[in-house]
């Protein structure tokens, strides 16, 4: 049996080593932003974002009168230019809309051009995708799914997901707490262990490295406080260890759910996130890019008084389509 680290030291070594990258030089902040600034073609590694939305997006099953802005599950691609590959981070159920989308802004070289699929953890919005690699759908062949021991257990060993992995349709490829997953000789992604609802998985975050930037993806945790005690780095650290930190924001705010006990979907307040990290310098502040909103989040409306807060205190929020060069 292989040998394992604790939770703890695991977390530890997986934030050492953000952190050890980010004191070999500095990082750029958020300057290289947004759709073709530069133009696509000089983009050698692109991050575009396909969703911004809590797991069931937004409107929300029997919220037919929903009028708000439509919200997808929160995802991530990664376009891999140098390489001809794309990647998926977290496969949704709105994977059909949002792998059209890609193929948009970046056809597949063949067939589905999905080169793997990271997996943060097993709750519906971040794996339910998969289903649509099987034979009633894409009928994909050894798709690499990227992903937590547990995680790979129990798609493994769970209907309809074992069915993937028996067709062939997935390959499952364990990722190991604070091991660092080697994709080219240019890049790869790190695993960083968060607390959260762990009933059928881990959860982790992905920081995506690249020789030129660093990008954190991590749209679900239960509070920075439970991470910072378990980790003893603090999310302000997180953040000066990366280029872009795509984080939760499921709620803006207490009181959201109405009567519904918000403490049985733990989830920092963007709002209070914000006051955690007001004193930053402005550069730092600018990486922060606020992702996985409920559908009663004000932050969804790009008009609401919210998400003209959070753009005066010099944060952002991530919106579907929002595009950031890794490496150029």
């Amino acid at each position: 049996m292989r040998a394992r680290l604790g939770v703890s030291a695991a977390l530890a070594l997986a934030l050492a080593m953000v952190m050890a990258l980010a004191l070999s030089g500095p990082t750029h902040g958020a300057a290289a932003e947004e759709p073709g600034a530069s133009g696509q073609a000089a983009c050698l590694r692109e991050l575009v974002v396909l969703g911004t939305g809590q797991d069931a997006g937004a409107p929300q099953i029997g919220h037919a009168n929903d009028a708000g802005e439509p919200l997808l599950p929160t995802s991530l691609a990664l376009v891999d230019r140098e390489a001809g590959a794309r990647y998926l981070f977290d496969a949704t159920p709105a994977i059909t809309r949002q792998l059209a989308a890609l193929d948009s802004l970046e056809p597949p070289a063949q067939g589905l051009g999905i080169d793997g699929i990271f997996l943060t953890h097993a709750h519906i919005g971040h794996y339910f995708g998969l289903a649509w690699l099987g034979t009633e759908a894409a009928g994909a062949r050894g798709v690499p799914v990227f992903a937590m021991p547990r995680m790979a257990g129990f798609l493994r060993t769970n209907g309809p997901w074992s069915q993937l992995v028996d067709n062939g349709n997935i390959t499952l490829v364990e990722m190991a707490e604070g091991a660092f997953t080697v994709l080219t000789d240019d890049f790869g992604v790190l695993p960083i262990r968060v607390p959260h609802r762990d009933e059928f998985s881990e959860t982790v975050g992905f920081v995506i490295m690249t020789p030129d930037l660093r990008a954190l993806y991590l749209p679900d945790i239960d509070s920075w406080e439970t991470f910072e005690a378990q980790s003893a780095t603090s999310l302000q650290q997180l953040v000066a260890g990366v280029d872009y930190a795509f984080i939760d924001a499921t709620f803006w705010d207490d009181g959201e759910l109405g009567e519904r006990d918000m403490s049985a979907v733990p989830h920092p307040r963007a709002k209070a996130v914000m006051e955690r990290l007001s004193s930053l310098p402005d550069a730092e502040r600018a990486k922060v890019r606020f992702i996985h909103m409920n559908h009663t989040n004000p932050l969804r409306d790009p008009a609401s008084a919210q998400s003209r807060a959070v753009d005066a205190a010099g944060f952002a929020v991530a919106r579907r389509g929002m595009r950031v060069c890794l490496s150029s």
